[in-house]
């Protein structure tokens, strides 16, 4: 790849129909990444929440789908993983038709199960999927969603997801203090992983509320990037949000991380204000990170029922 990682590019998709997916990802891809991926793995790392929330909250499958084909026909060994919030990624996948959208490529599922030990810059101990370590490159596929606690979830919140299982839940409870604090935790991660490539769905975004319940916003978007926190900066200026009111961008801009400054992104496609008007509803406030006590109790309980069914 050998575009400046402050690149992002922004792609207009009129719908969820494969070749219109098809070809706004491919022209994304092809504008954005020029390396040889023969031989080599590419984890797609899609944002698959829960099996028993809507589809609307998890990255449409014709946009997993699409991305997969693009890497497998440039020579790469491509695989599918993730560690939901409730229930299996494998289920995750049934339910929401992304396993139908993917039997006609050759793609192999993988669970985020191989614990990993892993102490952050910051100070931090988490437990991470080894099969997000273990691959030559990451492809972070977050879906464009408002967040009741850390405002919105794009390209950096999807990277959560390499935590494995209940280690997520854990993290809230005994990290989250505070939304800034909590996002240096999620910023800290992205020192752990390979190299990374990210291209969100903004096709139909969740707004008002979030990251399950949120309702369906036509923004009609693609966007690509190698930085997450450029992805994050440009997509906020997308959305017409203040950047203020992220502690993911908060942090990254005190953090002066590459990708943070809106003005030293490169658009070499459309702009940011080319998708003006959407009307994108952020939370007006923000719920605590710390989960209340009774609803982790019922998570951690609805968890072992799910693993005791599966």
């Amino acid at each position: 790849m050998n575009r400046p990682a402050t690149e992002v590019v922004l792609q207009r998709c009129d719908g969820y129909d494969l070749p219109v997916v098809e070809a706004a990802v491919y022209s994304a891809l092809a504008g954005l990444s020029h390396g040889n991926f023969h031989g080599k793995t590419v984890l797609l790392k899609p944002n698959l929440i829960a099996a028993s929330g809507p589809a609307l909250a998890c990255t449409h499958p014709h946009c997993i789908a699409a991305v997969a084909a693009w890497f497998h026909g440039h020579g790469a060994r491509v695989l599918v993983g993730d560690s939901p919030a409730f229930g299996s990624a494998a289920k995750v996948c049934d339910k929401h038709g992304i396993t139908k959208a993917l039997a006609r490529l050759d793609v192999r599922l993988v669970e985020f199960t191989t614990p990993v030990r892993q102490r952050l810059s910051g100070g931090v101990t988490v437990t991470v999927a080894a099969e997000a370590l273990e691959c030559d490159l990451l492809v972070g596929l977050p879906k464009v969603k408002a967040h009741n606690q850390m405002y919105v979830t794009l390209a950096v919140k999807n990277l959560f997801g390499i935590v494995v299982g209940v280690g997520k839940a854990m993290m809230h409870m005994v990290h989250g203090r505070g939304h800034r604090h909590f996002a240096g935790i999620l910023l800290d991660l992205l020192d752990l992983l390979p190299q990374q490539l990210h291209v969100a769905d903004g096709i139909c975004a969740m707004h008002v509320s979030g990251p399950l319940d949120g309702r369906p916003l036509p923004l009609y978007c693609i966007a690509a990037a190698q930085s997450p926190v450029a992805m994050d900066t440009a997509l906020l200026s997308v959305l017409e949000l203040d950047h203020e009111c992220s502690p993911l961008w908060q942090e990254a801009e005190a953090r002066k991380l590459l990708g943070s400054d809106g003005a030293m992104i490169g658009y070499p496609c459309l702009l940011p204000q080319d998708f003006k008007g959407a009307g994108f509803i952020a939370p007006m406030q923000l719920n605590p990170v710390r989960f209340n006590p009774c609803r982790f109790l019922r998570g951690m309980m609805r968890r072992v029922i799910l693993r005791l069914r599966s």
